[in-house]
């Protein structure tokens, strides 16, 4: 149990590992968005892909910033991870969002709006953390805390909206 009068000081070393990992799960993130775009070209839903993979592209730049502001340094392995898998990333038959019916479809759109709870997560976490360690933008936290949930729910309407295409036959205007 800690001490609540004590002085908190961040763990430089766990600290920067976390986010390190969290821009590892950005970059990730934004290609399997823009795999998600590809996907749903010439849909309905593929203005929303392409809104969604350039606020998580931003959100990941932004993330990169502020590790570079806290001093840290990216992990060379991570760092040769994301540089693999953004290679991998280009091969067709290497994309794991290269359709979208069937229960694979539902899967990625699933996985998709885990990668946005994740990275709420993280917004979450360093809001925690602002009120010990003023590096840290409570206001802009709380922004990107809010615009998770909006991505999370453009993700979860595309499901939603397309499952029943899915999942069901026939037509449902065809009686019962």
């Amino acid at each position: 149990m800690s001490n609540p009068g004590a002085a908190w000081k961040p763990q430089h070393a766990s600290l920067s590992a976390y986010l390190d990992d969290h821009l590892l799960g950005a970059e990730t993130g934004v290609r399997l968005f823009g795999a998600a775009r590809r996907t749903w070209e010439g849909s309905g839903y593929e203005q929303t892909f392409a809104d969604l993979e350039s606020e998580i592209s931003g959100e990941r730049d932004e993330l990169e910033q502020l590790i570079v502001t806290l001093g840290y340094r990216r992990s060379k392995v991570k760092k040769a991870m994301a540089m693999v898998g953004a290679a991998a990333g280009k091969l067709g038959p290497a994309n794991p969002l290269s359709t979208g019916g069937g229960t694979t479809g539902q899967f990625e759109l699933e996985s998709l709006q885990s990668i946005v709870r994740a990275k709420e997560c993280l917004w979450r976490t360093l809001l925690a953390l602002s009120a010990h360690d003023h590096r840290f933008n409570p206001s802009r936290l709380q922004e990107l805390i809010e615009m998770a949930g909006r991505q999370q729910d453009a993700v979860a309407k595309v499901m939603v909206e397309t499952a029943p295409a899915r999942f069901l036959t026939g037509s449902l205007s065809q009686g019962s």
